[in-house]
């Protein structure tokens, strides 16, 4: 049942999940909180989310979409997925659990567990696609598999910072927040079991454009809704606005490799 093929597909993806650890393995060197460090941390997250979101979720959608449909049609669903993703996120804003005000002169931490547990669930989403998408190309060539992992690997260690940092900063635990950042990372290779045991013969251009333009939307909120918000009430506006714009511009670099 597992030949060479899935094995080499199985572990790229696993590869590329878990580099998602990298980016938590950065609480460890923390010595105290830092407002520097939360707000260069959350704007860069946010400039990362929109840029994976407009350079490569939303493009990928469409030319999905366009493939199996025609171009306006296409269009439009992808169009159509963006908005339900944002809409979705406005609903679970609604009912992730706010972290309670433990100490007197953290009440400006407080958002950020919400915020820390947002981006754990959209990065889940973001990589459980991926996922698949690095088994389907691994399984069928080698060179491609490769390729794919290393290219997904570079946008993730940035995505687990993302995860870690708001977690550490609202709780003070490292413990919570590499197991918040390890069950978005999880989402990886479990995409890839999955697309082994059972959608291979269901996955289609139509479903990937459609989660893909789904996903966006979740970021696009989080981006704009929580982290760069959060990262500008430090009182550091010029380093959250630059750190924004740093993470916008690392993602398109992390694609040639």
């Amino acid at each position: 049942m597992f030949t060479p093929e899935a094995i080499r597909a199985l572990a790229l993806s696993s590869i590329a999940g878990f580099s998602t650890m990298i980016g938590a393995v950065v609480v460890i060197f923390i010595k105290k909180k830092s407002d520097k460090l939360i707000t260069a941390s959350l704007g860069f997250a946010g400039g990362v989310m929109l840029s994976v979101s407009f350079i490569e979720l939303l493009p990928n959608a469409e030319s999905y979409l366009t493939r199996c449909t025609d171009r306006r049609l296409g269009v439009l669903v992808t169009v159509l997925s963006l908005v339900v993703g944002i809409l979705f996120s406005t609903l679970l804003d609604r009912f992730v659990p706010h972290q309670e005000v433990s100490e007197e002169g953290e009440r400006e931490h407080m958002n950020l567990f919400r915020v820390g547990i947002i981006s754990a669930l959209a990065i889940w989403l973001h990589n459980f696609p991926e996922g698949i998408a690095t088994f389907m190309a691994g399984y069928s060539d080698t060179s491609l598999g490769i390729t794919i992992a290393v290219a997904i690997s570079m946008h993730n260690i940035p995505e687990g910072l993302a995860v870690a940092m708001p977690i550490y900063v609202s709780t003070g635990s490292k413990k919570k927040a590499f197991k918040y950042t390890f069950l978005s990372a999880i989402a990886e290779p479990v995409g890839a079991l999955l697309a082994f045991a059972v959608l291979r013969p269901f996955i289609n251009d139509m479903l990937m454009g459609i989660v893909f333009a789904f996903i966006a939307g979740i970021m696009i909120y989080i981006a704009i809704e929580e982290l760069i918000p959060s990262s500008r009430q430090y009182g550091h506006k010029g380093l959250a606005l630059f750190s924004v714009f740093f993470g916008i511009c690392l993602m398109p670099l992390a694609n040639i490799f």
